[in-house]
């Protein structure tokens, strides 16, 4: 089992796990390399911080895997999480705070091994989901484990950063300009989100290749509202100078499945 643990004046969502599973130990290597180096932490929310180090140092044998004012709480039943929930309302309560009744909720870890019926088996943390995937391992062998990856609501902020950028309309500037510009957003992304499923961020590559093939349309007058030909140009373009974008190093190189990344 495990708990979840999310405050901003909001939550504390344990969730299930029967055991510590490889999704638990991702979830607490994640943690680990996004622990801020000197975290500062307002005022407002002293008091949950402060609530989050305590539960954390009380709740013996429960691992607690936190960052800034979330965190996750790993425990092997269902008594277990019950019992942790009420434990940290208690010491909110003791702040001057209350636990979140929306977004404080059970979440049951289903995979291959899991396999009871619970309202909930899917949360958020850090950017991720973490949900029942169809996973296989080194041997090839197919089945249903609960892992993490790129979020829905990050995957649409990353589309609608690439879409703020408005490359089309950079037509005055060279491939390597834009390259010196953006890859270092696209590497950002891709060395954060692409440690668990890799290929869930396909959507974010393919809507960067179809804001390239707008800016060559704009900027060769020959490319005009020729779109087939603008696809094989950005790829030829890709394949002899992939450095210049992370994704197409990648091997994510723009093709005639370009157009439906919009």
């Amino acid at each position: 089992m495990q708990a979840q643990v999310g405050t901003e004046s909001r939550s504390v969502s344990p969730g299930i796990y029967e055991s510590l599973l490889h999704g638990n130990r991702e979830m607490n290597r994640l943690h680990r390399q996004l622990q801020p180096k000197s975290p500062e932490i307002v005022d407002r929310f002293g008091n949950h911080e402060r609530t989050l180090r305590t539960a954390e140092s009380e709740l013996v044998g429960v691992p607690f895997c936190r960052y800034a004012d979330d965190g996750v709480l790993h425990c092997k039943s269902k008594e277990q999480a019950e019992l942790v929930m009420e434990k940290i309302g208690a010491r909110f309560q003791m702040c001057g705070l209350e636990l979140h009744p929306k977004k404080t909720q059970i979440i049951y870890c289903r995979d291959v091994n899991r396999r009871e019926k619970h309202p909930v088996t899917s949360f958020t943390f850090l950017g991720y989901t973490f949900c029942p995937r169809i996973v296989k391992d080194k041997y090839g062998r197919v089945y249903v484990g609960f892992t993490p990856a790129v979020s829905r609501e990050a995957l649409k902020a990353m589309r609608q950063t690439i879409r703020g950028w408005h490359l089309q309309l950079k037509s005055s500037n060279d491939l390597a300009g834009l390259s010196k510009q953006f890859n270092p957003v696209l590497r950002g992304w891709m060395n954060y989100y692409c440690r668990f499923n890799a290929s869930r961020m396909a959507p974010v590559w393919n809507h960067m290749n179809l804001y390239l093939m707008r800016w060559l349309m704009r900027k060769h007058k020959s490319l005009v509202r020729r779109t087939g030909r603008a696809i094989k140009t950005l790829e030829r373009m890709a394949v002899s100078m992939p450095e210049k974008f992370v994704h197409w190093e990648k091997g994510y190189i723009p093709k005639g499945w370009i157009m439906g990344a919009g």
